[in-house]
């Protein structure tokens, strides 16, 4: 539960932001990674199960979630953000699945400021940085 509850944070940040990978997504996604880590714990498994190969296992398989939410239009990429949130929410899955609760509301703190914080800073800071911005056309609202 508490790894579910740190995933909706990061969640309802994506979610404000209109993102696609929000509550539900980056609440699962901890909640999962905190199961399949506990579960790498379980002392009835003895030394059938190392939880160190579960969570690179988790690392990878979360790779492959974060990099389908990438997309590239033209020279324009996005979906950044939203993939590193995903791994970040693995993460906080995995340190809950092994008892890290503190650090894990630490990063959570922390990720959800970053999330908010800087975007607005970023946007002032660097204007005419390439990545489009919110009063920039849609590629398919440009002439053709």
């Amino acid at each position: 539960m508490i790894a579910l509850a740190l995933g909706l944070l990061i969640g309802a940040e994506r979610e404000f932001r209109g993102h696609p990978a929000g509550l539900r997504t980056m609440a699962l996604i901890s909640a999962g990674s905190c199961m399949f880590t506990g579960l790498g714990l379980i002392p009835e498994f003895g030394k059938t199960v190392d939880p160190t190969r579960i969570a690179a296992q988790i690392v990878t398989g979360v790779g492959f979630l974060g990099a389908g939410s990438i997309l590239r239009q033209g020279e324009l990429v996005r979906g950044l953000t939203t993939a590193a949130s995903i791994w970040v929410a693995a993460s906080l899955g995995m340190a809950v699945g092994f008892g890290y609760y503190g650090v894990a509301v630490f990063v959570t703190v922390v990720v959800v400021v970053v999330l908010f914080a800087l975007k607005p800073l970023e946007e002032r800071l660097f204007r005419r940085r390439g990545h489009r911005r919110e009063t920039d056309p849609l590629p398919d609202e440009l002439p053709q």
